[in-house]
Protein backbone atom coordinates (compact mmCIF):
# COMPACT_ATOMS: atom_id res chain seq x y z
CA UNK A 1 0.00 0.00 0.00
CA UNK A 2 1.22 3.48 -0.83
CA UNK A 3 0.57 6.84 -0.16
CA UNK A 4 -1.67 7.30 -3.53
CA UNK A 5 -4.30 4.67 -2.44
CA UNK A 6 -4.43 5.71 0.55
CA UNK A 7 -7.68 7.18 0.82
CA UNK A 8 -8.85 6.94 4.09
CA UNK A 9 -7.70 5.25 7.84
CA UNK A 10 -8.74 2.81 10.14
CA UNK A 11 -9.38 4.37 13.71
CA UNK A 12 -8.91 0.82 15.54
CA UNK A 13 -9.41 1.91 19.31
CA UNK A 14 -12.75 1.98 18.59
CA UNK A 15 -12.76 -2.35 17.96
CA UNK A 16 -12.96 -3.17 21.82
CA UNK A 17 -16.01 -0.60 22.00
CA UNK A 18 -18.75 -3.40 21.41
CA UNK A 19 -22.72 -2.68 22.47
CA UNK A 20 -21.60 -0.15 25.44
CA UNK A 21 -20.86 2.18 22.64
CA UNK A 22 -24.79 3.65 23.18
CA UNK A 23 -23.57 4.71 26.63
CA UNK A 24 -20.75 6.47 25.60
CA UNK A 25 -22.30 8.28 22.69
CA UNK A 26 -24.53 9.47 25.45
CA UNK A 27 -21.97 10.68 27.68
CA UNK A 28 -20.04 12.40 25.19
CA UNK A 29 -22.81 14.23 24.07
CA UNK A 30 -23.75 15.33 27.37
CA UNK A 31 -20.11 16.53 27.60
CA UNK A 32 -19.75 18.56 24.30
CA UNK A 33 -23.24 20.04 24.40
CA UNK A 34 -21.92 21.67 27.99
CA UNK A 35 -18.93 22.37 26.54
CA UNK A 36 -20.33 24.24 23.82
CA UNK A 37 -23.31 25.92 26.41
CA UNK A 38 -20.43 26.90 29.10
CA UNK A 39 -18.13 28.51 26.71
CA UNK A 40 -20.87 29.89 24.90
CA UNK A 41 -22.29 32.04 28.60
CA UNK A 42 -18.86 33.19 28.96
CA UNK A 43 -18.19 34.45 25.45
CA UNK A 44 -21.69 36.09 25.52
CA UNK A 45 -21.55 37.54 28.78
CA UNK A 46 -17.48 38.65 28.28
CA UNK A 47 -19.02 40.49 24.95
CA UNK A 48 -22.56 41.72 26.50
CA UNK A 49 -20.77 43.01 29.56
CA UNK A 50 -18.54 46.45 29.31
CA UNK A 51 -16.89 45.93 32.32
CA UNK A 52 -15.53 43.07 31.22
CA UNK A 53 -13.87 45.04 28.31
CA UNK A 54 -10.67 44.82 29.89
CA UNK A 55 -7.33 42.61 28.67
CA UNK A 56 -7.65 39.91 30.69
CA UNK A 57 -11.15 39.36 29.73
CA UNK A 58 -10.23 39.66 26.22
CA UNK A 59 -7.68 36.85 26.64
CA UNK A 60 -10.20 34.81 28.50
CA UNK A 61 -12.83 35.11 25.58
CA UNK A 62 -10.22 34.32 23.47
CA UNK A 63 -9.39 31.05 25.29
CA UNK A 64 -12.63 30.08 25.10
CA UNK A 65 -13.75 30.09 21.59
CA UNK A 66 -10.17 28.34 20.99
CA UNK A 67 -12.19 25.37 23.27
CA UNK A 68 -14.86 25.41 21.18
CA UNK A 69 -12.81 25.57 18.18
CA UNK A 70 -10.80 22.38 19.51
CA UNK A 71 -14.03 20.61 20.24
CA UNK A 72 -15.39 20.90 16.95
CA UNK A 73 -12.18 19.56 15.42
CA UNK A 74 -12.98 16.22 17.77
CA UNK A 75 -16.36 15.62 18.81
CA UNK A 76 -18.11 15.54 15.82
CA UNK A 77 -16.36 12.61 14.23
CA UNK A 78 -15.95 10.98 17.39
CA UNK A 79 -19.73 11.08 18.02
CA UNK A 80 -19.97 9.69 14.27
CA UNK A 81 -17.49 7.10 14.61
CA UNK A 82 -19.11 6.21 18.03
CA UNK A 83 -22.14 4.88 16.13
CA UNK A 84 -20.48 3.14 12.83
CA UNK A 85 -19.45 0.04 11.88
CA UNK A 86 -16.70 0.68 9.90
CA UNK A 87 -14.63 3.44 12.45
CA UNK A 88 -13.24 5.21 8.92
CA UNK A 89 -12.34 8.48 8.45
CA UNK A 90 -11.05 9.82 4.80
CA UNK A 91 -8.03 11.04 4.22
CA UNK A 92 -9.34 14.59 3.80
CA UNK A 93 -10.91 15.02 6.99
CA UNK A 94 -8.56 13.28 8.90
CA UNK A 95 -5.65 16.03 7.77
CA UNK A 96 -7.96 18.27 8.44
CA UNK A 97 -9.13 17.13 12.03
CA UNK A 98 -4.72 16.58 12.70
CA UNK A 99 -4.49 20.93 11.66
CA UNK A 100 -7.27 21.50 14.02
CA UNK A 101 -6.08 19.69 17.22
CA UNK A 102 -2.31 21.21 16.76
CA UNK A 103 -3.20 24.26 16.20
CA UNK A 104 -5.80 24.17 18.93
CA UNK A 105 -2.98 22.91 21.60
CA UNK A 106 -0.46 25.88 20.28
CA UNK A 107 -3.21 28.22 20.21
CA UNK A 108 -3.93 26.66 24.25
CA UNK A 109 -0.69 27.37 25.26
CA UNK A 110 0.08 30.74 23.67
CA UNK A 111 -2.66 32.33 25.12
CA UNK A 112 -2.19 31.01 28.47
CA UNK A 113 1.86 32.68 27.93
CA UNK A 114 -0.17 35.93 27.17
CA UNK A 115 -2.67 35.65 30.25
CA UNK A 116 0.25 35.26 32.60
CA UNK A 117 2.36 37.68 30.88
CA UNK A 118 -0.93 40.44 31.12
CA UNK A 119 -1.15 39.07 35.05
CA UNK A 120 2.65 39.88 35.29
CA UNK A 121 2.11 43.52 34.39
CA UNK A 122 -0.85 44.36 36.19
CA UNK A 123 0.69 42.99 39.22
CA UNK A 124 3.97 44.28 39.06
CA UNK A 125 3.70 47.20 37.39
CA UNK A 126 0.16 48.09 38.63
CA UNK A 127 0.95 52.01 37.64
CA UNK A 128 2.14 51.56 33.83
CA UNK A 129 -0.63 48.69 33.11
CA UNK A 130 -2.56 50.82 31.15
CA UNK A 131 -0.31 52.26 29.21
CA UNK A 132 1.47 49.05 28.36
CA UNK A 133 -1.55 47.10 27.50
CA UNK A 134 -3.44 49.09 25.22
CA UNK A 135 -6.34 47.78 23.08
CA UNK A 136 -3.81 47.87 20.07
CA UNK A 137 -1.53 45.50 21.87
CA UNK A 138 -4.44 43.58 22.70
CA UNK A 139 -5.39 43.20 19.45
CA UNK A 140 -2.00 42.30 17.98
CA UNK A 141 -1.56 39.62 20.99
CA UNK A 142 -4.88 37.84 19.45
CA UNK A 143 -3.68 37.94 15.90
CA UNK A 144 -0.28 36.33 16.63
CA UNK A 145 -1.68 33.86 19.05
CA UNK A 146 -4.05 32.51 16.18
CA UNK A 147 -2.09 33.26 13.13
CA UNK A 148 1.27 31.88 14.12
CA UNK A 149 -0.43 28.12 14.78
CA UNK A 150 -2.13 28.18 11.73
CA UNK A 151 1.49 28.36 9.60
CA UNK A 152 3.12 26.39 12.13
CA UNK A 153 0.79 23.59 11.76
CA UNK A 154 -0.19 24.15 7.95
CA UNK A 155 4.01 23.39 7.19
CA UNK A 156 3.57 20.54 9.59
CA UNK A 157 0.37 19.52 7.86
CA UNK A 158 2.25 19.72 4.23
CA UNK A 159 5.46 17.74 5.56
CA UNK A 160 3.16 14.91 6.63
CA UNK A 161 0.63 14.90 3.13
CA UNK A 162 4.08 14.18 1.03
CA UNK A 163 5.14 11.28 3.05
CA UNK A 164 4.21 8.09 1.10
CA UNK A 165 2.36 5.81 3.33
CA UNK A 166 2.76 1.82 3.85
CA UNK A 167 -0.68 1.37 5.84
CA UNK A 168 -3.80 3.06 6.90
CA UNK A 169 -4.57 1.82 10.43
CA UNK A 170 -4.30 4.54 13.23
CA UNK A 171 -4.55 2.93 16.97
CA UNK A 172 -6.61 6.03 18.26
CA UNK A 173 -10.14 7.62 18.08
CA UNK A 174 -9.10 10.21 15.89
CA UNK A 175 -6.04 11.06 13.96
CA UNK A 176 -2.64 13.01 15.26
CA UNK A 177 0.21 13.65 13.22
CA UNK A 178 2.68 11.13 14.85
CA UNK A 179 0.32 8.65 13.85
CA UNK A 180 0.62 9.44 9.95
CA UNK A 181 4.39 9.83 10.21
CA UNK A 182 4.77 6.44 11.50
CA UNK A 183 3.05 5.17 8.93
CA UNK A 184 5.81 6.43 6.16
CA UNK A 185 7.20 4.28 4.22
CA UNK A 186 10.55 6.21 3.94
CA UNK A 187 12.55 8.15 6.72
CA UNK A 188 10.82 11.13 8.17
CA UNK A 189 14.19 12.31 10.04
CA UNK A 190 12.71 15.83 8.16
CA UNK A 191 9.39 15.26 9.95
CA UNK A 192 11.35 14.53 13.44
CA UNK A 193 13.40 17.49 12.67
CA UNK A 194 11.13 19.95 11.99
CA UNK A 195 9.05 18.44 15.03
CA UNK A 196 11.66 19.51 17.55
CA UNK A 197 12.15 22.70 16.35
CA UNK A 198 8.32 23.26 16.53
CA UNK A 199 8.67 21.41 20.14
CA UNK A 200 10.89 24.05 21.38
CA UNK A 201 9.40 27.45 19.89
CA UNK A 202 5.50 25.82 20.46
CA UNK A 203 6.08 24.84 24.34
CA UNK A 204 9.44 24.90 25.82
CA UNK A 205 9.57 28.90 25.05
CA UNK A 206 5.79 29.54 26.32
CA UNK A 207 6.64 27.78 29.12
CA UNK A 208 9.35 29.61 30.16
CA UNK A 209 7.90 32.89 29.81
CA UNK A 210 4.72 31.49 31.85
CA UNK A 211 7.26 30.24 34.59
CA UNK A 212 8.99 33.58 34.67
CA UNK A 213 5.83 35.84 34.87
CA UNK A 214 4.54 33.51 37.56
CA UNK A 215 7.97 32.96 39.18
CA UNK A 216 8.02 37.05 39.54
CA UNK A 217 4.89 37.43 40.86
CA UNK A 218 5.52 34.83 43.19
CA UNK A 219 8.22 37.00 44.73
CA UNK A 220 6.15 40.29 44.86
CA UNK A 221 3.87 38.42 46.58
CA UNK A 222 5.62 37.00 49.23
CA UNK A 223 7.16 40.88 49.86
CA UNK A 224 4.15 41.93 50.47
CA UNK A 225 1.02 41.62 52.49
CA UNK A 226 -0.98 44.26 51.10
CA UNK A 227 -3.34 44.59 47.63
CA UNK A 228 -0.80 42.51 45.64
CA UNK A 229 -1.43 39.71 47.45
CA UNK A 230 -5.11 40.10 47.16
CA UNK A 231 -4.09 40.03 42.87
CA UNK A 232 -2.45 36.94 43.13
CA UNK A 233 -6.11 35.19 43.84
CA UNK A 234 -6.65 36.65 40.15
CA UNK A 235 -4.15 34.11 39.00
CA UNK A 236 -5.32 31.30 40.72
CA UNK A 237 -7.64 30.33 37.70
CA UNK A 238 -4.62 31.38 35.19
CA UNK A 239 -2.38 28.71 37.10
CA UNK A 240 -5.05 26.09 37.24
CA UNK A 241 -6.05 26.03 33.93
CA UNK A 242 -2.42 25.41 32.72
CA UNK A 243 -1.64 22.92 35.35
CA UNK A 244 -4.66 21.02 34.00
CA UNK A 245 -3.44 21.94 30.13
CA UNK A 246 0.13 20.62 31.22
CA UNK A 247 -1.33 17.15 32.26
CA UNK A 248 -3.05 16.41 29.43
CA UNK A 249 -0.46 17.09 27.14
CA UNK A 250 1.71 15.07 29.15
CA UNK A 251 -1.00 12.17 28.75
CA UNK A 252 -1.18 12.79 25.28
CA UNK A 253 2.64 12.78 24.75
CA UNK A 254 2.98 9.63 26.84
CA UNK A 255 0.26 7.89 24.75
CA UNK A 256 1.66 8.58 21.63
CA UNK A 257 5.53 7.83 21.96
CA UNK A 258 5.14 4.82 24.03
CA UNK A 259 3.84 0.72 23.93
CA UNK A 260 0.89 1.02 26.34
CA UNK A 261 -0.61 -2.05 25.57
CA UNK A 262 -0.78 -3.70 29.23
CA UNK A 263 -2.81 -0.51 29.72
CA UNK A 264 -6.81 -1.45 29.27
CA UNK A 265 -7.63 -0.08 25.78
CA UNK A 266 -10.90 2.04 27.47
CA UNK A 267 -7.68 4.26 29.65
CA UNK A 268 -5.76 4.46 26.62
CA UNK A 269 -8.23 6.34 25.08
CA UNK A 270 -9.35 8.39 27.75
CA UNK A 271 -5.94 9.62 28.20
CA UNK A 272 -5.67 10.00 24.67
CA UNK A 273 -8.78 12.54 24.44
CA UNK A 274 -7.98 14.26 27.95
CA UNK A 275 -6.65 17.56 26.57
CA UNK A 276 -10.26 18.04 24.71
CA UNK A 277 -12.55 16.24 26.92
CA UNK A 278 -11.53 18.11 30.31
CA UNK A 279 -10.01 21.33 29.43
CA UNK A 280 -12.90 23.02 27.58
CA UNK A 281 -15.36 22.51 30.18
CA UNK A 282 -12.73 23.32 32.84
CA UNK A 283 -11.58 26.44 31.43
CA UNK A 284 -15.20 28.13 31.89
CA UNK A 285 -16.16 26.51 35.25
CA UNK A 286 -12.60 27.41 37.26
CA UNK A 287 -12.51 30.91 35.54
CA UNK A 288 -16.73 31.86 35.95
CA UNK A 289 -16.30 30.51 39.58
CA UNK A 290 -12.92 32.33 41.01
CA UNK A 291 -13.16 35.45 39.11
CA UNK A 292 -15.19 37.95 41.36
CA UNK A 293 -16.04 39.71 38.50
CA UNK A 294 -17.71 37.27 36.27
CA UNK A 295 -19.26 35.11 39.42
CA UNK A 296 -21.09 38.26 40.44
CA UNK A 297 -22.22 38.98 37.03
CA UNK A 298 -23.35 35.27 36.27
CA UNK A 299 -25.35 35.85 39.95
CA UNK A 300 -27.16 38.82 38.24
CA UNK A 301 -27.61 37.31 35.20
CA UNK A 302 -29.82 34.15 36.55
CA UNK A 303 -31.39 36.54 39.37
CA UNK A 304 -32.89 38.34 36.50
CA UNK A 305 -33.53 35.60 34.53
CA UNK A 306 -35.57 33.60 37.26
CA UNK A 307 -36.44 36.42 39.45
CA UNK A 308 -39.56 38.53 38.33
CA UNK A 309 -40.73 40.72 41.25
CA UNK A 310 -45.31 40.40 40.97
CA UNK A 311 -45.10 44.22 41.07
CA UNK A 312 -43.85 43.77 37.07
CA UNK A 313 -46.22 41.36 35.93
CA UNK A 314 -48.57 43.22 34.34
CA UNK A 315 -52.20 41.67 33.36
CA UNK A 316 -53.46 41.74 30.00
Amino acid sequence: MNSSSVTSFLLTAYEDIGLIRYFYFSVILIMYSSIILANSLLISLICAQRSLHEPMYMFLCNLCINELYGSTGLYPVLLLNMLSETHEISKTHCILQVFCLYSYGTTELLNLAVMSYDRYLAIIQPLQYNRIMTLAKVIAFIFVIWIYPILKVATTVIFTVMLPLCGNAINKVYCDNYSLVKLSCISTSTNNIYGLVNLFFSIVVPFFLILYSYAKILIVCLKSKGSQVKALKTCSPHLASLLNFSVACLFEIVQSRFDLSYIPSLIRVILSVYFLMISPIFTPMIYGLRLPKIRTLCRFTIFLLFYVPAEFVEVT
